[in-house]
């Protein structure tokens, strides 16, 4: 009896030190640190030639940097992008073009940076860019990591301060937060890492070695915090300034006779500083215009003391103007720039006035290089340039008004066309739609750079069984109708303007009137926002009584 109770207790104490055994196994299996290294090219989606991309701290999504030859090259669309827009690629002339404020920088596949490689590579269907020539240009931090089996580089934006902290021993970088997450790098005692993200356990550092990954918090020492201060001096793209506020009228001239009647017309108007005739028009996709410039036109001006202000538009109707074809085109570019500054110095003319209005979101990456390529021309001649543009609105954003601002002198809000013709009745010009065109323009361009544009006209409106139609008709002519036909005005507060309809059996007439208690309001828009002037369409549409008004 005794042997077969000490045989029980064997078998017990047997069973037990089995399954204490095999928790102990599960315990360590389940707690123990892995040693598993991570497949690095998995984790940074690269191999060969191919560099990873980490912007940030971030490693970029969709894009890879690639190693040619010594160099090391990035996309330059995701450069132009992501980094800086003012890399542009010309394509039908091969050439990468970047707008200085003085000078126009060219780089073939033939140019090369200080190293010896190449600026541009273009090759599988991608144009590259070298990252030294990002550098130059470019207000980053660049950190390169290509003698490894992976590559990668590391891009930094910003040039704020950091934490960081020593390590207190060795220690391993893992994937993610957790002792069985894969290894990616060991971090040796006394080794400083970039505090990234802190927690309870594990922080999220990154290393001088290129890597970004989790530590365990007990192994790094106290922080200290770093400041970061960046040499590069920025180009400084200088633009002229009345120094006063600017009071520009356009005057729409359609032929070299209509020239002729600037001064009747300016008899009536008050503390008009700049004049703006409608004189050159695109006619085709190779840079040409035809131009009504008049040497008599602009000594009168300036007898008057007046700026000159020439408009270029695409409006001529008999032209078959594509601007996605012409602003795309060096060449037609450089012919179109060009000719408008000869015209300029020719007759004496003070600036230049883009009104390009209608492209296709295709034509905006060229247009506005048009604008920067012209901004250098008018900088280096002493020529003012004014950049018409519409109320911003998701459908126009590629009009990219926050470059304008940067390189032009002034950008004018149109400030009308609410509801145009075609569309559906309202008024020209709401006081809410003048002042959210201007909030959402001081977004993107300094007050100082901003010229808000008024209407001096209205649209009598009228609805019938063939639908919708108006007629746009000047302050005067706008007055005279309403009173031809006895409607009765409203005021209505939210729009900031009177309102009136006519109804008759066939049809109702409807408008919205602009006149001297609207246009005040408007006004005062411009001086509570320190905006740079006003601008008006158009000269003939206004009356005497409004010029005390939008006096500024």
């Amino acid at each position: 009896m005794k042997r077969i109770l000490i045989s029980f207790f064997t078998v017990v104490i047997m069973a037990f030190i089995i399954v204490g055994a095999a928790i102990g196994i599960r315990l360590y299996q389940k707690y123990a640190p892995t040693k598993e290294m991570a497949d690095l090219e998995e984790w940074f989606g690269v191999s060969g030639d191919e560099i990873a991309v980490v912007v940030d701290n971030e490693l970029a999504e969709g894009i890879k940097g690639k190693q040619i030859n010594e160099g090391v090259y990035l996309p330059l669309s995701w450069v132009s992008n992501t980094l800086n827009e003012r890399f542009y690629w010309a394509e039908d002339v091969h050439e990468m073009i970047y707008v200085l404020p003085e000078t126009i920088v060219y780089a073939d596949t033939s140019a090369t940076e200080d190293n010896g490689c190449p600026v541009i590579v273009e090759e599988e269907e991608e144009v590259w860019l070298n990252a030294q020539t990002v550098l130059r240009y470019t207000d980053i931090q660049l950190e390169t990591y290509v003698d490894d089996a992976v590559k990668r580089i590391f891009i930094d934006t910003t040039w704020e301060p950091f934490r960081e902290a020593g390590l207190k021993k060795n220690g391993k970088i893992r994937v993610l937060g957790g002792v069985k997450s894969a290894i990616l790098t060991e971090v040796a005692e006394n080794e400083n890492v970039q505090i990234l993200e802190s927690m309870e356990k594990w922080t999220r550092v990154r290393t001088d070695s290129g890597y970004i990954g989790y530590i365990q918090k007990r192994l790094l020492g106290s922080e200290t915090e770093v400041e970061q201060h960046s040499t590069f001096e920025a180009p400084v793209y200088t633009s002229l300034s009345l120094d006063v506020p600017v009071s520009l009228i356009w005057h729409q001239v359609t032929s070299k006779e209509a020239n002729s009647a600037m001064k009747t017309l300016m008899a009536n108007t008050k503390g008009i500083n700049v004049i703006a005739p409608t004189w050159f028009m695109l006619t085709d996709n190779e840079g040409n215009f035809d131009s009504l410039a008049d040497a008599s036109y602009v000594a009168g001006a300036h007898e008057m003391g007046l700026q000159v202000w020439a408009v270029l538009d695409n409006f001529n109707r008999g032209a078959d103007v594509q601007s996605e074809v012409l602003f795309a085109d060096t060449a037609a570019r450089e012919r179109l720039i060009g000719a408008l500054i000869q015209e300029v110095q020719t007759y004496g003319i003070d600036g230049i006035n883009l009104d390009i209005e209608g492209i296709k979101p295709a034509a905006g990456v060229h247009y506005i290089q048009f604008i920067r390529e012209l901004s250098v021309s008018c900088r280096t001649n002493g020529i003012f340039l004014s950049v018409d543009s519409y109320v911003p609105s998701a459908y126009t954003s590629f009009y990219n008004r926050a470059e304008q601002g940067k390189v032009a002198d002034y950008v004018v809000i149109m400030g009308y066309d609410e509801h145009y013709a075609g569309g559906e009745a309202g008024s020209v010009a709401s006081i809410g739609y003048e002042r959210q065109g201007i909030l959402d323009t001081l977004e993107d361009v300094p007050a100082e750079k901003i010229i808000s544009a008024i209407p001096l006209y209205t649209r009598v409106w009228k609805v019938d069984s063939s639908g919708t139609s108006s007629t746009a008709m000047g302050l005067a002519s706008a007055r005279k109708w309403v009173d031809d036909n006895g409607v009765e005005l409203y005021w209505q507060e939210e729009l900031g303007q009177y309102y009136g309809e006519k109804r008759t059996e066939d049809a109702v007439w409807y408008i919205w009137l602009e006149e001297e208690r609207s246009l005040t309001e408007k006004v005062a828009l411009i001086k509570e926002y320190g905006l740079a002037g006003v601008a008006c369409w158009k000269l003939g549409f206004d009356t005497a009584e409004i010029w005390e008004i939008i006096r500024l």
